[in-house]
């Protein structure tokens, strides 16, 4: 069951690393430019700071060195970004607030699974199938 574990672990992260370095980093003036229609304040720094978290929290999620602080890292970039980014509500044109819509759900329910992540690591402590370091934060 380890290799489940760490085969979900790369599954989850390949969007995220994927995300941070080819939209937040090598296409940041696009993404900082539709980040600044949705009123995000610094707008390029914004992105450049959130591309960097969510590639940092990937990489420690599918390597397994405080995968627990990565899941964390992957939660707090969705919980800022998901309401400014994704807000469907403020949609008035169909299809726009449809997509904006799904793409709100994906992150909530992409939320929910880095949250039973950091669970995991967690509740296991250093038994969580490969990874090469323990979790950070102690069982609580």
């Amino acid at each position: 069951m380890d290799w489940v574990f760490l085969a979900g672990r790369i599954l989850v992260a390949i969007m995220f690393f994927n995300s941070g370095l080819v939209t937040h980093v090598f296409g940041h003036k696009g993404t900082a430019a539709y980040a600044r229609q949705s009123r995000v304040p610094l707008p390029e720094l914004s992105v450049l700071a959130s591309g960097a978290m969510i590639i940092v929290g990937s990489l420690l999620v599918a390597l397994g060195v405080w995968g627990d602080l990565g899941a964390l890292l992957i939660a707090a970039f969705l919980v800022a970004v998901t309401p400014v980014m994704h807000a469907f509500w403020r949609e008035n044109e169909p299809m726009t607030r449809q997509l904006q819509q799904i793409n709100f759900l994906k992150n909530v329910s992409l939320l929910g699974g880095v949250l039973i992540l950091f669970y995991v690591w967690n509740q296991l402590q250093g038994s969580a199938g490969l990874s090469l370091t323990d979790p950070l934060f102690g069982r609580r």
